[in-house]
C-alpha cells in the first residue's frame, strides 16, 4: 500500500466540487486515509511550494492557493501515486484525457482543481506537511 496527497484547489472548492472529485477518487479504488478543508496563507502556501521557489509561475500559484478554502487528505491504494496522477490528468486541461479530474474540472493551467503528489518522497514531505500522525486513519 503506498499514500499520496490530494489537494482540491481553491477554484474547485469554490464551485462545490470537493465531493465529486472525492467520488471520482473512491471510484478509482483510492481510500481516504486524512481529510480536512483549510485556508492556506501565503507563507503556507509558499512553504508546501518552495521547490517551485525559482520558478516564474510561483508567486502567482501560492497567491492563487491561498485565495480560498482547500480540501486536503490522505489517500492510500496500491501504486496510490501513479493512480492519482492518471486520474488527475495532465496539468495543463487542454491535454488531458477524456476522464480525468482535469479534462472535467480545470479551468485552465493554473486554476486545474487538484493537486497530487509526484514521487514517495514529495508524498512523504506533503502528507507531513498537513496532517500528524493523530490525523491518519489507518
Amino acid at each position: 500500500m503506498e499514500r499520496t496527497l490530494s489537494i482540491i484547489k481553491p477554484d474547485a472548492v469554490e464551485r462545490n466540487l470537493s465531493g465529486a472529485i472525492l467520488a471520482m477518487i473512491q471510484e478509482a479504488g483510492l481510500t481516504v486515509k486524512a481529510m480536512k478543508m483549510i485556508q492556506l496563507s501565503k507563507k503556507q502556501a509558499e512553504g508546501f511550494y518552495a521547490v517551485h521557489k525559482e520558478r516564474p509561475f510561483f508567486d502567482s500559484l501560492t497567491e492563487f492557493m491561498c485565495s480560498g478554502p482547500v480540501v486536503v487528505s490522505i489517500l492510500e491504494g496500491d501504486d496510490a501515486i501513479a493512480k492519482y496522477r492518471a486520474l488527475m490528468g495532465a496539468t495543463n486541461p487542454a491535454n488531458a484525457e477524456e476522464g480525468t479530474i482535469r479534462k472535467k474540472y480545470a479551468l485552465d493551467i493554473e486554476k486545474n482543481s487538484v493537486h497530487g503528489s509526484d514521487a514517495p518522497e514529495t508524498a512523504a514531505f506533503e502528507t507531513k506537511y498537513f496532517f500528524n500522525d493523530l490525523e491518519i486513519v489507518g
